[in-house]
């Protein structure tokens, strides 16, 4: 109960963050969301493989990354029915909706059978999200859970601008913590925990002098 009620508050939290801003979000967000087009593009997603999105936002990776793997199956869910509208609209409008389904969730607690009828997925990725769940370990965890072997984790996320100027550093962290985003400093680590639990491979880079860190988590295929 207590799980359902705070997984409510932060679903009521975003769609007041987001209402208006949806909007805009892909907009202004392409200039400070790096790293995304490059995990798309290291999804290396093979042909009929189920692809999903934890935490999907407005669709726009989802809508790019089934152009660039058109023989895959797509799915994403967010906990925002606002975010959700946005990304209707926008899979409406790219002409995908026959292969990329859209459903509400929570990162932290998911049935894939419930919401897609789908048992595993090939490749999962988190795109600038885990910044924004309160317990964050959690969707790692959830996300593991249900990646099939020979599968992977792709996550991006803010990293600590560890070699960038200190006031770029501060300025962007105040900004970020207007929308309620907390850059990860034990994203390494943890992503690195949950591939020595699964007895899976593990890579992770820092991208941009450290403004975006990128993990990739690969299951064995046996």
């Amino acid at each position: 109960m207590g799980g359902t009620t705070a997984a409510s508050a932060h679903g009521g939290l975003m769609d007041a963050v987001y209402r208006n801003q949806r909007h805009i979000y892909d907009l202004t967000r392409k200039y400070y969301l790096l790293g995304r087009d490059r995990l798309i593009a290291e999804l290396d997603a093979p042909d009929g493989a189920n692809v999903l999105e934890v935490a999907c936002g407005t669709g726009r990776n989802l809508v790019l990354a089934a152009r660039r793997y058109p023989h895959a199956r797509f799915f994403g869910f967010d906990i925002s029915a606002e975010m959700l509208k946005q990304a209707h609209r926008n899979v409406e409008k790219a002409g995908l909706s026959d292969r990329i389904v859209l459903a509400q969730g929570d990162a932290t607690d998911f049935d894939s059978q419930a919401l897609f009828g789908v048992s595993g997925f090939e490749r999962t990725f988190v795109s600038y999200s885990l910044s924004m769940i309160p317990p964050w370990h959690d969707a790692v965890t959830e996300a593991m859970t249900h990646l099939s072997a020979g599968g992977s984790l792709h996550v991006v996320d803010f990293g600590q601008q560890e070699r960038l100027p200190r006031w770029f550093a501060a300025g962007l962290n105040a900004w970020l913590a207007k929308f309620h985003v907390e850059p990860r400093a034990d994203l390494e680590a943890v992503l690195a925990a949950a591939a020595g639990e699964a007895g899976a491979g593990f890579e992770f880079r820092s991208l941009y002098r450290d403004y975006a860190r990128y993990g990739v988590v690969r299951r064995r295929s046996s």
